[in-house]
This record gives C-alpha cells, sequence and structure tokens, in this order.
C-alpha cells in the first residue's frame, strides 16, 4: 500500500503534505474537508484529474486530520494505491431519517459478495438516525464483517453536510467502501474518556432518537437543572454534556450527543436511538480524560490489527471533543500517532458521530458519539 497527501486552502490552493510515492494511479482517495469548499466543483475536478483511475469518496467535516495536525476551512486529500486489495464503492440516497435502516441494508446486501473482509461507512450527519443505519447493515452482515466510519460535520453548525462520491458532491447521501482479499487487515477501536455525573435516569418515554420523559419528568426541564448556567446556551452547550446510554441486558454503553432540542413539548433529539426502558446519565470532560482517551482506542486499534506498523490510519473523533479540548485539540492526535508509530500515515476528521463496533475483536457495529475512533489499515 502506497499513500500521498495533499491538502487545499482557499489561499494556497493545492500543495502537496508529503512525496514519499507517486500515488497518480490510486485506487482510492479520501476527502475530507470544508463543506462550502467541497462544494465548487473545480477543487473536486482538479483531484480527479490528478487521481483518474481512482474512487474519490469524502465528506464535509467539523475539522481535518492531517499526520498530526487538526485543520479548519481546508480540504485534506489522501490517495491510496493498494498493491493486492480490490476496493468497491456504493451509495444510496436517504431522503427521510425513517429510511436509515433500510439504506443500512441495501448498503451492506451490495457489499457482500465474496472476499469482503471490511467496510467503510461515511454518512450524511444529520439527516439520519446513526444508530438505525447501523442496525441496518449488521441485520445483513451480523458479526461477519466489521464496519467503521463516520457521519460527516459542518463544523459546530449543524445546518447542512454533503458527502463525495467521484465527482458528486450531494447532501442527504450514504456512501460505503468494501475491502476485498486476503492481503488485507483491518484494526479497530473505539474508545471516549468522559465522566459520568449524577444518578441513573429511567427513560420513561422516547421514540427512536427523541427523548421526552426521564423518570416521567420532561426531559429538556431536568436536562436544564444539570446544566445550570450553561442551559442558556443550548443548544451548542449540549455537545459539552452528552448523555451516557446503558443497556441492561449487556455490558455496552454508548454515548449519545444532542443534536437539537424543542422548547415547545420538552424533547431532545439525538444523533443515535435513546431506547425506552434503558437507563441514561448525565457526562462531562477534561482534557486529560479526552487525550487519554485518543490514545486507547489507538492501542486498542493496534491490538485488534495484530500487526505492527499499520500504513494507514482513518482517525474519526467527535466535534464535541473538538469544542472541549480547543486550542489542545491536536493533543489527541499527537497521542495517537506516539502509540502507532511514525509509519502510517494519518487522515481523518471531526464528526456527528462514530461507527465501530463495540468491542475490537467483535464485528457488529455501533453508533457511538464523543469519540475517538480509528480505523488501520495494513497490506500485506
Amino acid at each position: 500500500m502506497k499513500t500521498e497527501q495533499l491538502v487545499y486552502t482557499g489561499s494556497n490552493g493545492w500543495h502537496l503534505k508529503n512525496d514519499r510515492n507517486d500515488c497518480r494511479n490510486a485506487g482510492l482517495v479520501f476527502l475530507f474537508g470544508d463543506r462550502e469548499l467541497l462544494s465548487e466543483k473545480a477543487i473536486v475536478d482538479n483531484i480527479r484529474i490528478r487521481y483518474p483511475e481512482a474512487e474519490l469518496v469524502g465528506c464535509s467535516t467539523s475539522g481535518e486530520i492531517c499526520q498530526e495536525e487538526v485543520r479548519n476551512s481546508s480540504i485534506v486529500c489522501t490517495a491510496v494505491r493498494f498493491e493486492k486489495t480490490m476496493i468497491r464503492v456504493v451509495r444510496e440516497d436517504i431522503h427521510h431519517t425513517s429510511e436509515s435502516f433500510e439504506i443500512g441494508q441495501k448498503l451492506a446486501d451490495q457489499l457482500d459478495t465474496e472476499g469482503l473482509v471490511h467496510i467503510v461507512v461515511l454518512s450524511e450527519g444529520l439527516n439520519i438516525n446513526g444508530s438505525e443505519l447501523t442496525k441496518g447493515l449488521s441485520s445483513k452482515l451480523g458479526a461477519r464483517i466489521p464496519v467503521t466510519g463516520g457521519l460527516a460535520g459542518d463544523a459546530a453548525d449543524f445546518n447542512e453536510t454533503v458527502l463525495v462520491h467521484n465527482q458528486i458532491v450531494s447532501k442527504n447521501m450514504v456512501v460505503a467502501i468494501g475491502f476485498y482479499g486476503n492481503n488485507i487487515r483491518v484494526g479497530y477501536g473505539s474508545m471516549g474518556g468522559w465522566d459520568s455525573f449524577g444518578v441513573d435516569r429511567l427513560v420513561t418515554r422516547s421514540s427512536a432518537n427523541v427523548l421526552y420523559e426521564l423518570d416521567g419528568q420532561p426531559a429538556l426541564e431536568l436536562y436544564k437543572k444539570y446544566l445550570g448556567h450553561h442551559a442558556a446556551e443550548l443548544p451548542a452547550s449540549a455537545l459539552l454534556f452528552p448523555l451516557s446510554l446503558r443497556f441492561k441486558d449487556s455490558d455496552v454503553i454508548l454515548v449519545r450527543t444532542i443534536l437539537s432540542v424543542s422548547e415547545t413539548d420538552g424533547s431532545m433529539t439525538f444523533a443515535g436511538d435513546i431506547p425506552e426502558g434503558e437507563y441514561v446519565r448525565l457526562m462531562k470532560a477534561g482534557f486529560e480524560k479526552l487525550v487519554e482517551g485518543a490514545s486507547g482506542a489507538a492501542e486498542l486499534s493496534g491490538s485488534s490489527l495484530g500487526l505492527s506498523d499499520p500504513d494507514l490510519a482513518i482517525l474519526i473523533s467527535c466535534v464535541g471533543r473538538k469544542l472541549v479540548l480547543k486550542q489542545r485539540v491536536e493533543e489527541e492526535v499527537e497521542a495517537v500517532r506516539e502509540v502507532l508509530g511514525s509509519h502510517p500515515t494519518i487522515t481523518g476528521f471531526y464528526s456527528y458521530g462514530e461507527i465501530c463496533p463495540g468491542s475490537p475483536f467483535g464485528h457488529r457495529c455501533e453508533l457511538h458519539n464523543q469519540t475517538m475512533t480509528i480505523t488501520l489499515f495494513k497490506e500485506l
């Protein structure tokens, strides 16, 4: 596997980030960038000219990751030339969140053919129920094929996200990449670093990803009591205080990010499902814990890969972590580099949700929020 990276900014145009490899005949190119820049046709056309044989896949972000840098208002282009690995890219349009489960099924059906090893999914970030998307994928794949990926971002604005497939740049799209063959190895891991506080609250009324009541009380009213003066800054401040979701019939604990709140009915809309009968607890984070979480995700992904020196690392971290870390945000990427070593090319983005199996040795994918999720690739 060979890689090279370019970065685009409005002031400097495209410039080569490294000159380690000639990847003009790359088969896959990742484009992670600012929504408005990705929507400029000429910019994507330039990448098509440089890599005429490649599948172009990417999304808008809440920040771009290039090696140890976290960038804003740029596009990070990572070209990958495989020696022995086949890929296939499929996409589906989504018109309503109620289609999320079906979209997951359709993507799995199209990719689940002989030799499939791994799937990476990049999805619309707002008009989607990420939990239902992952359930749809798992309903077809079971625990046979691991799936990782994430939901597109739009800085901290939550207005619109876009997906890229070849020269199509569109909102309301989900793109999936299938990796095939005996020579590709993939590792993955996801970890948060958030601390829970307060008491467990029973979800007494919800519908999919909309939460109405906790312990029989309006959810938003109870949440505001916990937030104190931060309540005046809703919904933006909700990114700093997610909820942990604990399933009573398993050891899995997921973090859920709040996308919006309704003063009319006192409800809260999350990036993933909040099932009735389960328990949630408020969470908060400190700098050190988040950086430790990123380091832990790197260790998990490395252990599941089982090999030294991965060739490529895709980091998908949550916009909420970026807002907490602020000027220190690069510390979590540096922590990942420290664990992975100097060899792998690092790319990725800050997201509205992360997709990864709940355990590094399990394959059934889950939607996560507020985590650092890492996918490692090594070609033998």
